[in-house]
């Protein structure tokens, strides 16, 4: 009498569903990735806001134009960027002081150059667009030239990626693959049988 290995046709049954899982929430990430990347085009065309003090991580002003005053520089980052007509090189951002309280609390994007060091910068006035930043949700890119440095490429939600419809099919294509490479593996054990 064949029977069907109980333990591991469990756990192979588990790691397929699990998969599959993963699969359809990559699925639903997608639609939601679509509608918040849809919300950020709609952004880019709406009035200028003031640089938010308190931050929402869930409704952040992405991709809106605003301006702030750096009134005091604390340091400057050289990051890999891009400049207006589209060239790669380096981007140079400012972690600044926009009030007297402690320590940085926003960041500028302020100019392009082809080499890395960082130019010096004391701040000033600033107007550009919110994008996102890793470390502290937005930065504020300029979209004016400051000291000899040229412009940076506008963010854009189009930079954004929406990868999760690509995602979703490899968890598919790795719940068929586990499966066939289990029904292959029975067959052999039944015929050896």
């Amino acid at each position: 009498m064949n029977r069907l290995p109980v333990i591991p046709t469990f756990l192979v049954t588990l790691a397929v569903a699990t998969m599959i899982g993963l699969g359809i929430w990559q699925l639903e990430r997608k639609e939601q990735k679509e509608a918040l990347l849809a919300r950020y085009e709609s952004a880019v065309g709406l009035p200028a806001v003031a640089w938010p003090t308190f931050l929402d991580p869930a409704a952040l002003p992405l991709f809106r134009r605003s301006s702030l005053l750096c009134a005091r520089v604390v340091k400057i980052e050289t990051v890999s960027g891009s400049n207006a007509a589209g060239k790669a090189g380096f981007a140079h951002v400012a972690s600044c002081r926009t009030s007297a309280a402690d320590g940085p609390d926003a960041k500028v994007a302020f100019g392009w150059s082809e080499r890395p060091q960082a130019p010096r910068w004391g701040g000033g006035p600033v107007a550009g667009i919110i994008a996102p930043d890793g470390a502290q949700h937005i930065k504020l890119v300029s979209t004016d030239a400051v000291d000899g440095l040229e412009i940076l490429a506008e963010p854009s939600p189009r930079q954004i990626p929406n990868n999760h419809l690509l995602y979703a099919i490899q968890w598919f294509i790795f719940a068929a693959a586990a499966t066939i490479i289990y029904v292959l593996a029975l067959r052999k054990r039944i015929n050896a049988l």
